[in-house]
């Protein structure tokens, strides 16, 4: 069996100091140890720039980052370009999206070296939309994982062991299988539950691996060490996409990782994000595109600095994301409704406008502040509502 494993590791750039120790202790150092331990597994990964600097910067664990950078030179872990602050690219300004990519690259090379070669790309939440996709293309960038319904808008409809083309972009694209992904993977291995499959592409985020998902048996070691005897081989998503010579073109549907069948046939690509029924997200899409329009009006701002600052983190997609009130058990996450994770990213967008005090008017001023302080009115509102004791 060839298992082509794809890992995202991410915490907001926000995120408290505790959650992202948690994430680094039962999972991140968990799967660089599975593969320092292993020398013939490969994993393609994306390490998010925003986390890479609060690791280094704040928790002062430039190890972790030479112990990961080791692996990279040893060729068994192939990174991959994404947006440094892990905006939902298809939903922000194409400027602002420019910019995360280039600085995400930035960062990459500053820990890792500036030969390090980067030819994927990872959409945060596997947003794709065809003008992203020819921004990434334009930067260079060869190909990206998107979920298997971008093929054809269904699901279990694709030949998941193809590596097509996109027909708008001309990015080869390669699609994870989603069914696996949302298992606990080595499980779901050792246990042949993968059905006839003799090569199997998931992705998931990096902290399934210890933070989410309590892995008693030691499965994820087992796997590794010995294959579980299930004969079983790994690879980079690059190694495969280039042993595949026929490419067919596709025409890709607009989607994330989350997407339903139902969803998209009503056209609500990103309905976990931003759903036009779900007035917080609407509202929240309201402050956000002002912020962004205000950042730019006004860049020569001698705060502009401080105004990126927040406004990258306020468009982060967790965000919207805590705003949607989805179960999300199913893939080993909670329930998607915290206010005050809502709320913190409600700030940062009104200090992102707060801080172009010496450019925005008096109307630009008094406009922000309403939006801000209705959403929340609103968000308060519905948690004591819905959440009371």
């Amino acid at each position: 069996m060839l298992w082509i494993n794809f890992l995202h590791f991410y915490q907001p750039a926000n995120a408290d100091r505790k959650k992202i120790q948690e994430a680094t202790e039962k999972s991140y150092e968990r799967i660089i140890r599975g593969l320092e331990e292993n020398s013939n597994i490969k994993f393609t990964a994306n390490i998010s720039g925003c986390l890479l600097v609060r690791l280094d910067e704040e928790f002062k664990r430039i190890d972790l980052i030479r112990r990961i950078k080791r692996l990279v030179l040893k060729k068994q872990l192939e990174l991959v370009g994404s947006a440094a602050y892990h905006a939902l690219l298809p939903l922000v300004d194409i400027r602002q999206a420019r910019e995360q990519i280039v600085e995400n690259k930035r960062i990459l090379n500053k820990y890792f070296g500036e030969n390090i070669k980067i030819k994927g790309f990872f959409f945060p939440e596997m947003a794709y939309s065809k003008n992203t996709a020819e921004l990434i293309s334009s930067l260079g960038y060869e190909w990206v994982i998107l979920d298997e319904i971008s093929g054809t808008g269904k699901l279990n409809n694709a030949n998941l062991n193809k590596v097509y083309t996109d027909s708008n972009s001309k990015l080869k694209v390669i699609f994870r299988n989603r069914e696996f992904s949302q298992t606990y993977i080595p499980e779901t291995i050792l246990n042949n539950s993968f059905g006839n499959n003799d090569i199997v592409v998931s992705a998931t985020d990096a902290e399934l691996y210890g933070l989410r998902h309590i892995d008693e048996p030691a499965n994820f070691e087992k796997l590794l060490a010995n294959g579980g005897n299930k004969n079983l081989n790994t690879q980079f998503i690059s190694n495969y996409i280039e042993s595949k010579k026929d490419n067919p073109e596709i025409n890709l549907v607009e989607s994330s990782w989350e997407s339903s069948e139902q969803e998209l046939s009503e056209n609500k690509p990103f309905d976990l994000w931003f759903n036009k029924t779900n007035i917080i997200q609407v509202k929240l899409m309201e402050l956000a595109n002002l912020a962004q329009s205000l950042y730019y009006k006004y860049s020569n701002d001698k705060n502009i600095w401080w105004s990126k600052w927040h406004l990258v983190r306020g468009l982060a997609s967790c965000t919207f994301w805590w705003a949607s009130n989805k179960d999300m058990r199913r893939v080993f996450g909670p329930i998607a409704w915290n206010p005050d994770q809502i709320e913190l990213g409600t700030q940062e967008l009104i200090r992102s406008i707060r801080d172009l005090e010496n450019s925005t008017s008096l109307q630009e001023k008094l406009d922000a502040e309403s939006k801000f302080n209705y959403i929340l009115k609103i968000l308060w509102e519905k948690h004591w509502e819905n959440y009371k004791n």
